[in-house]
């Protein structure tokens, strides 16, 4: 799969969003794929820990214009991807093995999700996080409302929501979405070091101390995440996402 690369490194799978040009925005390739890897990482019985990043100078800008248009129009494939939205969120939530995320530049939208979602996050020193759903019209259904409150507080995050401001890698790590900032040239050495210690680990106790931690999200699957996400499908296709959308695309036409 072009737009997701998996490269076993010993006993570490590193994941690497591979849309470099489009600083890893969502395809529908790599929006399938994110669904299905972290099953297929654990049926590798040589896998330990999974290091998710992006190649390039972004993490992930989150959904791309295209698809957002053809959402707005098309109700089985908005429908589709809600589905593989779900997906990707209990799948990497329910993941046994650990996810390190190496936050290697701008983490947005679905892609702050997929940082938040993670159980260790290593942030380059320029890199940032930001969750602007609703600047755009949406519901921040696909991890956000779900996450961020268990993360740094129900004030904090309805600010961080509501707003969609760029947090910084070094507020990052002080509001507790990161663990630490790392020097941008140093982050792939420090997440395969740390994925190495994880590794090294008894497996069955690393696997069921991370599941026991988890059911603190797993409680809110039902009675957030899929509400949340009910109501990101009904705005895709609002007016005011509509608005926003058109209003983004000629901007970047006057470029």
């Amino acid at each position: 799969m072009a737009d997701l690369v998996v490269t076993a490194l010993g006993p570490v799978r590193l994941v690497e969003l591979n849309r470099p040009e489009q600083l890893n925005a969502m395809s529908e390739e790599l929006h399938t794929g994110l669904m299905s890897v972290w099953d297929e990482a654990v049926a590798d019985p040589e896998a330990r820990v999974i290091v998710l990043t992006g190649r390039g100078r972004a993490f992930s800008a989150g959904g791309n214009l295209g698809t957002m248009t053809r959402v707005q129009r098309d109700r089985a494939f908005r429908e589709r991807q809600v589905d593989e939205a779900r997906g990707i969120i209990t799948g990497l939530l329910r993941c046994p093995l650990p996810v390190i995320a190496a936050v290697n530049g701008p983490a947005v939208g679905l892609g702050c999700s997929l940082a938040l979602l993670s159980d260790l996050v290593l942030i380059a020193d320029d890199a940032y996080i930001a969750d602007p759903h609703v600047q755009v019209g949406l519901v921040a259904g696909d991890g956000g409302a779900f996450v961020l409150p268990l993360l740094v507080g129900l004030t904090r995050a309805k600010e961080l929501l509501f707003l969609g401001d760029r947090v910084s890698a070094e507020d990052a790590v002080r509001l507790g979405i990161a663990n630490r900032a790392v020097p941008g040239d140093k982050l792939m050495d420090e997440a395969m070091d740390l994925a190495r210690r994880l590794a090294a680990l008894p497996v069955q106790a690393l696997r069921e101390t991370k599941r026991a931690v988890n059911r603190h999200l797993e409680q809110a699957l039902d009675t957030v995440m899929e509400p949340a996400l009910l109501a990101e499908r009904d705005t895709m296709h609002s007016a005011e996402h509509i608005a926003a959308v058109e209003r983004i695309t000629a901007a970047r036409g006057r470029r």
